[in-house]
């Protein structure tokens, strides 16, 4: 681990404290995370999160004495998709050396995930496909707390340093401002024009996601840094979600453009190849339609740079996700897909380094008896 960037052993006593806030009644730290099917499924980076989540449980469990309670070291088989279901057991790990994939592994040691869940009171999850709808789900049944780390690298260390107090604060404000409004209005720029669009956020209430998991049956991202909502999906008999407008997105150099009705997109109006694959994949699966988040992280006046991992990048700015909203309080989950296996949230990022060919011009929120506040001008915020 020393050819990486990584935490000292003060640091990360420190970030165990500041994150989490131990209890008296903590029953112990469970580091969870995937392992690759096959070996040919693996990537250098997969590998060195594993590595550092490993070296972590090693260190915390030395240091059981400071914490009050001990680490251990748990790896399942990825399931291969961004909030799919976990599968339903773990393998503990104590050997010296970490398995290649799950090839390698013999069922009969597994522990299922609920006996992982009830025998400890925080969870850290740096893995390489998210699992924070399945563990926010989970952890409100079981009553841990959990930091996940989807895609982590050791790019993002120097993320967990910061001052998570002040962060707190910026992500309440925003939080704050996102509770009262009853909707936010964007003018994104492209190549072609300019777009509109209105998500409604009546009905709704915000999250605060800011490094800080201390409650009891809650679970967010590390790092963090983002006030976030679910738009309001329309569940309510004769009120329709006020959701639509055009939502671009740019994948790779091609920029598409979705159509959104009723908070769904319903087509993609721009043509090719990546065009195409969207059109396809809604039509294979409406619900990855469905307008699932409005995000505002706030890490890049922190000097936070995007690193090309969604982890960290949505933290920065703007972020508008697809598909599964359930684990955030909304009213699309698994069961709206094809199948449990294929429910995915996608967490679009709107940053001049990751969309530059789209830019923010406004959002403007609206407030109940129609007073508005311009939140963004120009890709950057204006609160």
């Amino acid at each position: 681990m020393s050819r990486h960037p990584n935490l000292t052993d003060g640091e990360l006593l420190s970030l165990i404290g500041r994150v989490f806030h131990p209890l008296a009644t903590d029953t112990g730290i469970a580091i969870v995370t995937d392992l690759p099917a096959t070996r040919s499924d693996d990537n250098p980076d997969w590998q060195r999160r594993r590595e550092l989540a490993l070296d972590w449980a090693r260190r915390l469990d030395g240091m059981s004495a400071e914490l009050g309670f001990g680490t251990d070291f748990y790896l399942y088989q990825s399931v291969g998709f961004n909030n799919a279901n976990l599968p339903p057991a773990a393998w503990p790990h104590r050997g010296e050396r970490l398995p290649a994939s799950a090839e390698y592994f013999d069922t009969v040691t597994a522990e299922p995930f609920e006996s992982v869940f009830s025998a400890h009171s925080i969870l850290i999850a740096p893995t390489e496909f998210s699992t924070t709808a399945p563990l926010k789900i989970a952890a409100a049944r079981y009553g841990f707390r959990a930091a996940t780390m989807p895609g982590f690298s050791t790019a993002m260390v120097d993320a967990l340093k910061l001052d998570y107090l002040e962060v707190d604060r910026r992500v309440r404000r925003m939080k704050a401002l996102l509770d009262r409004a009853s909707s936010a209005y964007f003018r994104f720029e492209t190549d072609a024009g300019a777009v509109m669009l209105e998500l409604d956020l009546r009905h709704r209430l915000a999250h605060a996601s800011s490094g800080v998991v201390k409650v009891p049956g809650t679970a967010g991202n590390l790092p963090s840094g983002e006030a976030y909502i679910v738009p309001y999906e329309g569940e309510i008999n004769g009120d329709n979600s006020r959701s639509a407008g055009v939502l671009p997105v740019q994948l790779g150099d091609e920029v598409v453009t979705f159509r959104i009705e009723g908070n769904r997109a319903v087509a993609v109006e721009s043509k090719g190849a990546a065009s195409r694959q969207q059109a396809a994949y809604l039509a294979r699966e409406p619900a990855y339609g469905n307008m699932a988040e409005l995000g505002l992280g706030v890490l890049a006046d922190f000097g936070v740079a995007p690193i090309g991992e969604t982890l960290l990048d949505e933290k920065l700015g703007l972020h508008i996700a697809f598909g599964r909203s359930d684990h955030f309080g909304g009213q699309v989950g698994p069961d709206q897909f094809s199948s449990p296996e294929e429910a995915v949230h996608i967490d679009r990022v709107y940053l001049t380094e990751t969309q530059p060919k789209v830019q923010i011009r406004s959002m403007v929120l609206e407030m109940p008896g129609g007073d508005t506040l311009p939140v963004m001008r120009d890709q950057r915020y204006a609160v």
